[in-house]
């Protein structure tokens, strides 16, 4: 079974990345709580969002299970709440990738990096690694306990 940090090795390998987090999806709440990250002096894992993302987000990336991409600070600062942090990271890209299984949403990869990073292939890139991620979502999801 593939855990997060390994998910994490390949798309530091893949396509570079200052920040990395996984986020489990929790319909029940309509929240996202993160079960992994590069960080977590920052974003710890067990930390939840909820309203901190647009709408417009959700409904792309949860309802629509289609990846999201911000290529610069702008594109960072119209959908987080937190793109204060982000940017003292020195990150100015994101490429937010839903995790499916069987149609189902567990949750999103977030992949960011230096402003003018990642372009439409880097995208691709990261929804196909995606799929890495669905044990140890599914997990985290349904409720087993597998700690990355």
């Amino acid at each position: 079974m593939t855990d997060l940090k390994d998910v994490e090795d390949k798309v530091r390998e893949s396509l570079g990345v200052r920040l990395f987090t996984v986020l489990a999806w929790i319909p029940e709440r309509q929240a996202l709580r993160r079960v992994h990250s590069s960080d977590p002096e920052r974003y710890p894992v067990g930390g939840e969002k909820t309203v901190e993302v647009a709408k417009g987000w959700l409904t792309r990336c949860i309802e629509a299970g289609e990846p999201y991409f911000g290529p610069d600070r702008a594109a960072v600062r119209e959908v987080f709440a937190d793109h204060e942090l982000i940017e003292s990271l020195g990150c100015g890209a994101i490429v937010n990738v839903p995790v499916m299984d069987a149609g189902e949403v567990l949750g999103v990869l977030n992949i960011l990096d230096a402003e003018g990073s990642y372009d439409e292939e880097s995208v691709a890139v990261a929804a196909s690694l995606a799929p890495l991620a669905v044990p140890a979502l599914r997990a985290a999801v349904h409720g087993t306990a597998e700690r990355t």
